[in-house]
């Protein structure tokens, strides 16, 4: 999702572009309009300076590569939602070094040490702050098992956190409702997961999966679709290093039973798996 702030600089810019096609060059009338590296409107044709005090929106400083760019960016790191705070805190470096990249006393260092300690502790301050960050965190464990993108576990944060909004937490299991939400993110973004594989990485049952799942998703209204079994067909396919003829073929299969009426009822992965072999 787009950052507003980006959006709207995208919006003056093509506003700025717009202008600029408009204009023409009162001498020579040409439309060729440009904005040079001291931000004056210049005709390329005959050269004319049609407007000197254009206020530049950019930054003051110059950068010509990406690590130039990020060292001398004046944000820190974007807010998420995968954790408890959304990232808006205050993080102690572990290294026991000063600004200038020298190493600290001893009894600088001890100091260092108790201020981290003391600052994880103050990160959360009640017991609800702490259940949220332990869900978060399995969360990110279960995703980084399942090996699926960052925008899942964004999307599974926030499918927690309507739940805990809504009180729907009440009576069952953190891990539980975190993992049922991880499985409704992956249905959600369109990538595959079976329940038997996101059982196998958490540490409930999959019964238990399945009952909380059903039940978030009716509170919250997620209304998913069923999953395409032709979305297992490529991940089982290179699994087994088959060809792109027989990935072909088995979609093609899945396309037509699923013309005839043959998916109702049917494991999408079992379906999948059926239609390669």
């Amino acid at each position: 999702m787009e950052r507003p702030s980006r959006q709207r600089q995208r919006e003056r810019d093509t506003e700025r572009e717009s202008d600029e096609e408009a204009i023409t060059c009162p001498e020579c009338d040409s439309a060729e309009i440009v904005t040079d590296a001291d931000q004056e409107l210049v005709c390329e044709d005959c050269g004319l300076v049609l407007d000197e005090q254009t206020i530049d929106r950019g930054p003051e400083w110059r950068a010509f590569n990406h690590s130039e760019r990020q060292s001398k960016s004046r944000v820190g790191a974007p807010i998420t939602e995968t954790m408890h705070d959304k990232g808006l805190t205050t993080t102690i470096d572990w290294k026991d070094k000063d600004a200038y990249g020298r190493s600290l006393s001893s009894e600088k260092r001890s100091q260092m040490h108790r201020l981290r300690k003391w600052q994880e502790r103050i990160r959360t301050k009640d017991a609800g702050e702490r259940n949220l960050q332990f869900a978060l965190s399995e969360i990110d464990r279960m995703a980084s098992a399942l090996g699926v993108p960052r925008s899942v576990r964004e999307v599974a944060s926030v499918i927690y956190r309507r739940a805990l909004s809504e009180d729907l937490i009440r009576g069952r299991s953190i891990e539980g409702v975190s993992t049922a939400a991880l499985y409704a993110a992956c249905r959600q973004e369109g990538i595959p997961r079976s329940l038997d594989e996101v059982a196998e990485v958490s540490r409930v049952p999959q019964k238990e999966i399945g009952r909380t799942y059903r039940y978030i998703s009716q509170e919250l209204g997620l209304e998913l679709k069923p999953v395409d079994p032709k979305q297992f067909v490529p991940r089982f396919a290179s699994a087994l290093e088959l060809s792109e003829e027989v990935q072909s073929k088995a979609t093609e299969i899945i396309d037509v039973s699923a013309e005839q009426g043959l998916l109702s009822g049917k494991s999408p992965t079992g379906f999948a798996a059926a239609a390669i072999y």
